[in-house]
């Protein structure tokens, strides 16, 4: 299959791109750094350098690579922990689920892609009620996590509501492992990494379009829908 998967060097992506390729499938991995591409030419995928707010570079792209999925993992938040750059990436990180995913979008009907997989959250729940299924909405009026979670209700909104995609919501947990800024799981729902990338392995050729929770089994969210529908199992680790 060939798949266009935007944010191929972040976290999950770095992840996700040997899996794919195990998989036999045509990668088109986007990036903004020319030193990435590179990196992603070696490793076997086809770079795209460009940036999401670029609507008219990524159309182009997207066009090129001529991808049946695409699957976005953006993010912009900085690779170490550090609480001050990241409270200061809120701001651009949902720019990107916001206008990013729009131009994805655009971008996607364009090239006629038939899927589409994005990264979301599923801390986004108001407190109690545990374990939260997809039904339950996002905590819009959490006035700490604002401008997150509003910028990712926008997100999933365009993303079930984009004419002629077949859109799959992956709400993640908060990520640990390789890449990430935790070694071992600090704080529910949890969720490593390598299983994040599984889930948008899976979710490929698995699933109806729709919102999946993904995350450990530790009772914050329940994961059963993503458990039949998508055969994810949270223990899962790239060997």
């Amino acid at each position: 299959m060939k798949v266009f998967l935007a944010g191929a060097t972040g976290a999950i992506g770095r992840r996700l791109v040997p899996l794919l390729l195990r998989d036999g499938h045509e990668v088109t991995g986007t990036t903004r750094s020319a030193d990435n591409a590179r990196e992603l030419e070696r490793s076997g995928v086809t770079p795209a350098v460009l940036d999401v707010f670029d609507p008219h570079a990524l159309t182009a792209a997207m066009r090129a690579a001529g991808p049946e999925t695409v699957i976005h993992q953006l993010t912009d938040l900085p690779r170490e922990f550090d609480e001050a750059r990241i409270v200061a990436s809120y701001a651009n990180n949902a720019r990107i689920r916001s206008e990013g995913t729009r131009n994805l979008i655009a971008a996607a009907q364009a090239a006629a892609a038939r899927r589409l997989i994005v990264q979301s959250i599923a801390f986004g729940y108001a407190p109690g009620g545990e374990p939260h299924p997809e039904t339950d909405p996002l905590n819009l009026a959490d006035p700490a996590r604002a401008v997150t979670i509003k910028g990712t209700a926008d997100m999933e909104q365009q993303v079930l509501a984009a004419a002629g995609l077949d859109g799959v919501i992956l709400r993640y947990g908060l990520l640990y492992g390789p890449g990430t800024w935790h070694a071992e799981a600090v704080r529910r729902p949890a969720l490593h990494v390598d299983a994040a990338a599984h889930a948008a392995l899976l979710a490929l050729t698995r699933g109806a379009a729709g919102i999946y929770n993904v995350a450990d089994d530790d009772g914050a969210v329940s994961i059963a829908k993503a458990r039949v529908e998508l055969g994810f199992d949270s223990r899962f680790r790239l060997r």
